[in-house]
Formats: C-alpha cells, sequence, structure tokens
C-alpha cells in the first residue's frame, strides 16, 4: 500500500504546476471531475488506515491520550476534525460496509457518508438490516442529486421510502436520535487571535442555548438612548457580566487546589508604580496573600519585559496598562508578580502538596499540561514531582511539573522521563523504542507568543 499511495502522490505532484490556463474548458471540467473523485477515494483509504490505527491502540502507545489528539499531532488537525474522522471510521467499520463502498467508488463525498452513516444507523436500529440496506441504495442515490445539508433534512423522512409500515412508529424514535446526536456534536471552541482575542466557535444543543439565553437576554438589552454598542457588541458585554458574577459566587469548583479566579502577570515595577499612584486599591492585599513581604528586595532586578502591554492574564492573553489598572482593583483578581527571567518571586514554602502560590507559580510556568502535544489547560492538571517527594524529592518548582490526568499516569507508567532544560522549562525524553535518538521534546501550545 505504501508503494502505490506513493506512486498516486508522484502522479498528483506532477499536476500542481500543471498548465491549467491551456487546457479546454472541457478537460478542466474533467479534471476536475477526476480530482473530486480521487479525492473521495483518498478519504475512504484514510478512514480504513484511521480505524486500524485506533485499533491497534497506536495512540495511547506513543503517549496520546486518544487516537483524535495523536491525528491532531500526526497530521495538523483540529480536535473536532480529528474526532470526526475517528467516529466516521469507526462507524463505516462495524456497521455500514455498504457506505464505506460507495465512498471508495466516489459515489458520495466524505460529509454525505456521515449523512448516510448517522441515518443507515438509525433506519438499522429502527427497522432492521434489511430496511438499511434499502436505506443505502435510496441515499447513495439521493447523493447524486443533494448536497450533504439537503441530504441530511431529506433522510428524515427515509422510512417513508424503505419501511412505510413503521415510518411514523419511527419518526419519534428519529427524533430521539436527533437529539441524541445533538448531544454527541455540542461543542465550543476557544481559538486565541494573534493580537490576543479569543474566538468562541461551537454549537450548543437546545438545552444549554436555551440556559446561555436566559442568562445573557436580560443583559442584552440598551441601557438607554445613549447607548451605542451594537447587538454583537451587547452580547459579547453580557457574557462577560455572567462570567464575573458566576466566579463572583465562590461556588465554582476549584482549579487544582485554587479557586476559580483570574491571574495577572505583571511586573514589580509597573504594580508598585501603580500603587505610588494611588490607582490601585488596597483589595490587593486581601487574596490569601498574594503580595509577600519578600517583593520589596531589589526592584531593579525584576522583569520588565512583559510583553504588549502591563500585565498577561494567565491563559496566554495580553493587557494593556489601563486594562490592567482596572481588573487590579478587583479583590477577585489575582496579582502574580514576575522576578527576574519572568520567574515568580512567589512559590511558597516547602510542603509535600503543591498547592496555593507554589502551584499558581506552577501554573505560570507551564500554562497547561507539559507533555509534548497535549493542549490540556491548567484547571484539568495535576502537579507531578520530578524527583518522587517519597524519595527524597523536594516540593518546589524546580521540582514539578504541570500533567493532565492521562500523561501524568503515562509518565509513571512508562519510559518516558522529565527534566527542567536549562531555560527553567520542562522537557520530555521519549523511549528508545520510539526515538532512537531519544531527542528530547517540549510541548508548543502553551507558548506565549
Amino acid at each position: 500500500m505504501v508503494e502505490e499511495l506513493a506512486q498516486a502522490d508522484d502522479a498528483v505532484a506532477a499536476c500542481v504546476d500543471a498548465a491549467t490556463w491551456a487546457l479546454a474548458e472541457h478537460d478542466l471540467i474533467a479534471a476536475l471531475d477526476a480530482t473530486h473523485r480521487l479525492e473521495q477515494r483518498l478519504a475512504a483509504v484514510k478512514l480504513a488506515l484511521v480505524r486500524e490505527l485506533d485499533g491497534r491502540g497506536t495512540a495511547r502507545a506513543q503517549g496520546a491520550s486518544s487516537t483524535a489528539v495523536w491525528l491532531r499531532d500526526r497530521l495538523r488537525l483540529t480536535i473536532p476534525a480529528a474526532r470526526r474522522l475517528v467516529d466516521l471510521a469507526t462507524t463505516l467499520d462495524t456497521g455500514n460496509p455498504g457506505v464505506r463502498h460507495a465512498l471508495a467508488n466516489a459515489d458520495i463525498t466524505l460529509d454525505q457518508a456521515r449523512v448516510i452513516a448517522d441515518t443507515v444507523t438509525t433506519v438499522h436500529a429502527t427497522a432492521g438490516p434489511e430496511a438499511a440496506d434499502k436505506a443505502i441504495g435510496v441515499l447513495v442515490d439521493w447523493a447524486g442529486q443533494f448536497d450533504p445539508t439537503l441530504l441530511r433534512k431529506l433522510s428524515t423522512r427515509i422510512l417513508d421510502h424503505v419501511a412505510p409500515d413503521i415510518a411514523d412508529t419511527a419518526a419519534a424514535a428519529a427524533l430521539e436520535a436527533d437529539a441524541r446526536r445533538a448531544t454527541r456534536d455540542r461543542h465550543l471552541t476557544v481559538s486565541e487571535q494573534t493580537d490576543g482575542r479569543l474566538r468562541l466557535t461551537g454549537t450548543l444543543d437546545a438545552e444549554a442555548a436555551g440556559l446561555l439565553r436566559a442568562a445573557i437576554d436580560p443583559l442584552t438589552a440598551p441601557t438607554g438612548p445613549d447607548d451605542t454598542r451594537t447587538p454583537g457588541q451587547r452580547r459579547h458585554d453580557a457574557l462577560t457580566d455572567v462570567c464575573r458574577l458566576a466566579l463572583r459566587t465562590g461556588e465554582l469548583p476549584e482549579h487544582g487546589g485554587d479557586p476559580a479566579q483570574i491571574v495577572i502577570t505583571t511586573s514589580y515595577d509597573t504594580l508598585v508604580g501603580h500603587l505610588n499612584a494611588g490607582t490601585l486599591d488596597t483589595n490587593l492585599h486581601l487574596n490569601a496573600g498574594t503580595l509577600d513581604t519578600n517583593l520589596h528586595h531589589g526592584a531593579g532586578a525584576l522583569d520588565t519585559n512583559l510583553h504588549h502591554g502591563a500585565g498577561t492574564l494567565d491563559t496566554g492573553l495580553h493587557l494593556t496598562p489601563e486594562t490592567v489598572r482596572r481588573l487590579a482593583c478587583d479583590a477577585s483578581i489575582l496579582p502574580a508578580v514576575l522576578g527576574g527571567a519572568s520567574q515568580p518571586l512567589d512559590v511558597g514554602r516547602q510542603r509535600r502538596l503543591i498547592t496555593g502560590p507554589l502551584r499558581r507559580a506552577l501554573v505560570l510556568r507551564d500554562r497547561g499540561c507539559a507533555f509534548p502535544g497535549c493542549d490540556r489547560p491548567p484547571r484539568w492538571c495535576d502537579a507531578h514531582h520530578i524527583h518522587h517527594w517519597a524519595n527524597g524529592g523536594p516540593t518546589c518548582l524546580a521540582n514539578a511539573v504541570l500533567l493532565c490526568g492521562h500523561h501524568h499516569r503515562h509518565l509513571h507508567d512508562s519510559d518516558w522521563t522529565v527534566h527542567l532544560g536549562g531555560d527553567g522549562h520542562p522537557e520530555f525524553t521519549p523511549p528508545a523504542w520510539l526515538d532512537p535518538d531519544q531527542i528530547p521534546r517540549r510541548n508548543h501550545y502553551h507558548r506565549r507568543r
């Protein structure tokens, strides 16, 4: 297979720089049809490979928490796209060979295959295998005429064509299947933009949609005739208000032993300058010993190289000096003051558990699970002693690393090792069977730009 695919790769590569301008219109159309047909057949091959790798457990053997995460790193996919591949590969392999054959024959597209697979699974559960086989034929025929969106709408009445005697009863079952599909497909993606803003995309199920509207709709009305905000801006501000209210309840789950709160990283000089100017509230001193008395040692040695303004959130987003001044007046905001080389000044006293100020310092350094290729945020992570505490390892920043639950277990149960590099950040050395050169690897998903 590898040799065959290599030959196909060479053939396609030869077409990349072909002079398309020299082709007659009918040849252009024929080439487009051939390219599309090849794309669907390759998709069928790709799904078969994904299914086999998933079945063998290759991803977990190589340290990934799932096949979807492994595919994200291997193929540079988004997690939702990788999950869709794994799910469709499993569905086509376990119960829909007819759909797989239709895709391999380029009779349907990958998106149409997802619609047909979902529909056939429902028909099989509702009307049995014979009706499911008929449904494949009908849906594949429809796929030659309709795009995936319209095909999904038509598929809701497929039983009228393949099992009319139970169509009405099955309609109720289809509604339940739609509800299950909505639950399965629910997601929210938070993407960081180059300028520090976040882009929210996702799909909410009916219940979550109702909760969101109930929470933000009362806050989205214009505040008066002078309110010039657009509807989108009002929804943005309403969501901000809801998040602020939730944080102030004090009832949110803890993040690895710390209460839910915003952490702002700023330099000592910046903070002292604002304090001297009288712009910060004394509430800064009320947050669990946030500002330690040791902070007065050597202001000239403290870090003043924070990027893009006076402060940085623990998520990596940058803030203007004005925003830092405004947020720091809130006692629920936790300022984290950095020293030289961006090292946290207050890391707490030595003890067995990595909690409180020490954990906050660890979050500031690692920003999430430090294992290569993992994007789990700090709230999902454990603090791991590099040199185990029971074996004499100290509880300090130089002997700690953030790991999500999966990679914490994996590190204990595998031949991977971890140490801090020369710059004080974690490096992981893979086992020899995975990398004979055992070149240390780092996590690049949490880097702050």
